[in-house]
């Protein structure tokens, strides 16, 4: 894999996993919207919506990325390492239990381990959201999609707050597993995922996706705007003159409930492979 070049002071933090001096990094007060991207690799990690202050004299994040950042215990036993998923880069720890912010948690980050990329229109990102059984499937085969940011699964559509998955798995809740994809409209477009989750889960089956039997697993675009529903539209004609009798729901989209921890990249977690979700051309 090709990496960008670093200085040898880069080096030391980002390979050598140094520390660079509080306060001195340009990103400790930096308050712009976009996204902290990787120095060595330009893997996207930090959203700037996570990003505090936490008077510590690193940048402070709440949250990563899904799937941006790995853990290892550190060298000296105590504290919990943080670096690039991607290439392995240095990032720097991560603290629990500070209570700075409600979500309890700071990733504390070197300034050298990181760019950023403004917030503009030509790399504003946009989210879509997909349910077609179960969310671990369906998030499976978005995230390793060209032009796709970032994944989480959650559940949309119920009418109480917070569901945990027992509830959703219960019934009664309205609630549907769902997955949220936020991508790059300069790298990809709504159609061509719209397709792609098309044909890798059964859009015909009703409240089920192969052995997975409920509402909570039936097929539906939680859409956005009216273009994503125009699409969608589009394509279950297209889908219906192949031949298949698509069910799936067309539902405008309202709060979306993430879901709990385990449940995210849940296949690259465990190494396993999705039991109820393949690729099929259907177009």
């Amino acid at each position: 894999m090709n990496y960008n070049k670093l200085t040898l002071e880069e080096e030391k933090v980002i390979i050598g996993k140094g520390t660079e001096m509080p306060f001195s990094g340009k990103y400790d007060q930096h308050n712009e919207t976009g996204v902290y991207i990787c120095k060595r690799c330009n893997a996207p990690l930090y959203r700037s919506a996570d990003k505090f202050d936490s008077g510590c004299g690193w940048p402070s994040f709440d949250d990563e990325i899904p799937g941006a950042v790995k853990r290892f215990t550190d060298a000296d036993g105590i504290r919990t390492e943080i670096v690039c998923a991607n290439c392995g880069a240095h990032l720097g720890h991560v603290f629990s239990g500070e209570k700075l912010t409600p979500k309890n948690i700071r990733h504390c980050v070197n300034s050298i381990s990181l760019n950023f990329t403004a917030a503009s229109e030509k790399n504003k990102t946009e989210k879509t959201y997909f349910a077609g059984g179960c969310f671990w499937g369906v998030e499976h085969f978005f995230q390793k999609e060209k032009g796709v940011i970032s994944t989480q699964v959650g559940y949309m559509g119920g009418h109480i707050q917070h569901p945990t998955y027992k509830q959703v798995c219960n019934g009664g809740t309205g609630h549907i597993e769902t997955a949220e994809v936020v991508y790059d409209p300069t790298q990809t477009d709504f159609e061509k995922l719209a397709r792609l989750f098309f044909e890798i889960h059964d859009p015909t089956q009703v409240n089920r996706q192969g052995p997975d039997i409920g509402e909570q697993y039936m097929s539906a675009i939680f859409y956005v705007n009216d273009e994503q529903r125009q699409i969608s539209e589009k394509l279950i004609m297209l889908l219906k003159q192949n031949g298949y009798k698509a069910t799936t729901k067309l539902i405008k989209a309202d709060m979306f409930w993430k879901a709990e921890g385990y449940h995210q990249l849940y296949y690259q977690k465990t190494g396993k492979q999705p039991y109820c979700h393949f690729y099929q051309k259907r177009f």
